[in-house]
């Protein structure tokens, strides 16, 4: 614990004559001494003071210095210290320079050569906090270049607990979230940390392609199966051998790319397009949805066999208007993150700016904060981006009035959904049993619409 008089010292020696030469020594030349009589005493002492440097006798009663050296390496690997002893010898000496220590000296010794080892001890030290602060900030740094999960927030860290769980498995994965919640991250996330992570990972938007265009690119095709198809192609499926493949927004998919999806999980294996021999694959699968497959299910959208295969591993992410604890971290890494693609210092927000962001309810989560700060990024000239620079919906919250005089827009069907769940369950006296008995649906189901709506209760 560093003061402004110079580095802290603790002392620890059975023998109080020493220990009293020792403090007016130290003291005298600029340390501030703690000192400790006996190894019990400097057990406590490591604890409650975290020394800057320790310097202890090696032979004591009961706790031993190589026992001070060990308690102070494990509360900080920084901590330099100083072994002390009357009878040296190289076995002794060897031993505990294996076990970390700085310095070994032994008794009787100069003044002038202790004091030249303990400013030696405060440079090394003082280079190590130095040099770690730095690591930090690097790591800081490349978390916020990678994408890799950011967060505190409770809801967040359960997510990424089972993540980390399920990473060194096998089992496949269903990432849950609204759109912007950061499920490719997650999935980036699992890979990173699995047995496969210098293997590729790929993606593909199940819903960004026609399902034609989709299954020639998740199966591969061969030469004329098509128009076009003037050559064999491997699929991602092949392609991400050895590796990750991540389907995101699966519940996009048709009934008829579902059944080959089903085919691939239950037997490993692909059939491109126009072939009629199936490939074995190795690749790890993990999907990911902003819908509600079971409720897809009853609408006969998506099938039961492939979400029972899906869902083996299931992680649901919360929306950013349930964790807005997070947000100064996000914000923070996003700006960092620009700074770095930009070769700048990087901008803070000013404390109106992070008030307004943790008030508003981010319906396109994490991605639209993201994007918000890119903006604010562009039209801030200074270092501190202030609540002028946020969209204008974010600083600007627009009161509906309950009764009007025009006809209201078309509802969609997520807010007729919402306002009827509501409604019922109102009508039960918040009894969320009795409410998913009346809507006809699972009390889980509740739950998860529920959470999609932002209600926790």
């Amino acid at each position: 614990m560093t003061t402004g008089l110079g580095p802290s010292v603790l002392v620890v020696d059975d023998e109080s004559g020493i220990l009293e030469t020792l403090g007016i020594l130290l003291r005298n030349e600029g340390f501030v001494p703690h000192l400790a009589s006996g190894g019990r005493a400097g057990l406590e002492a490591i604890a409650t003071l975290a020394p800057d440097i320790v310097l202890t006798d090696i032979r004591m009663p009961q706790v031993s210095g190589v026992d001070i050296l060990a308690a102070a390496r494990a509360q900080d690997p920084d901590t330099p210290v100083i072994l002390m002893t009357a009878q040296a010898t190289l076995q002794s000496a060897m031993q505990a320079v294996n076990e970390g220590a700085f310095y070994y000296i032994q008794k009787p010794f100069r003044n002038d050569e202790l004091v030249a080892i303990l400013r030696r001890a405060a440079e090394h030290r003082t280079l190590r906090v130095e040099n770690t602060s730095l690591k930090r900030e690097i790591r800081r740094r490349d978390k916020a270049a990678s994408g890799a999960p950011i967060g505190n927030n409770r809801k967040w860290l359960d997510v990424l607990r089972i993540a980390e769980a399920v990473a060194p498995t096998e089992s496949t994965v269903l990432i849950l979230g609204e759109s912007g919640t950061g499920k490719e991250v997650v999935a980036r996330y699992i890979h990173e940390l699995s047995q496969r992570t210098q293997g590729p990972f790929l993606s593909i938007n199940c819903g960004a392609l026609p399902e034609g265009l989709l299954e020639s690119e998740l199966f591969g095709h061969v030469k004329g199966s098509f128009t076009g198809a003037h050559r064999d192609k491997s699929g991602l499926f092949t392609a991400a051998a050895g590796g990750t493949f991540f389907l995101d927004e699966i519940g996009e998919t048709t009934a008829a790319t579902q059944v080959k999806l089903l085919r691939v999980l239950q037997h490993r294996e692909v059939i491109p397009v126009g072939a009629t021999d199936a490939q074995p694959i190795d690749t790890r699968i993990l999907a990911a949805t902003n819908r509600d497959l079971e409720e897809e299910i009853r609408r006969g959208n998506f099938r039961r066999d492939l979400f029972y295969r899906l869902n083996v591993i299931a992680l649901h992410l919360p929306p950013l208007r349930q964790r807005p604890d997070d947000i100064p971290l996000l914000a923070e890494a996003f700006l960092d993150r620009s700074a770095l693609q930009r070769g700048e210092t990087p901008k803070r927000c000013s404390d109106a700016a992070m008030d307004a962001m943790q008030a508003y309810a981010w319906p396109g989560n994490v991605r639209e904060l993201e994007n918000a700060l890119e903006r604010a990024v562009i039209l801030t000239s200074g270092d501190r981006i202030d609540q002028a620079a946020l969209p204008e919906g974010i600083t600007e919250r627009k009161s509906e009035p309950l009764v009007s005089d025009r006809a209201a827009p078309n509802p969609t069907l997520d807010t007729i959904e919402r306002a009827y769940i509501m409604w019922v369950l109102q009508s039960e006296a918040g009894n969320k049993t009795r409410a998913a008995e009346v809507l006809g649906i699972d009390p889980s189901t509740l739950h998860r619409k529920l959470s999609r709506f932002g209600v926790d209760s």
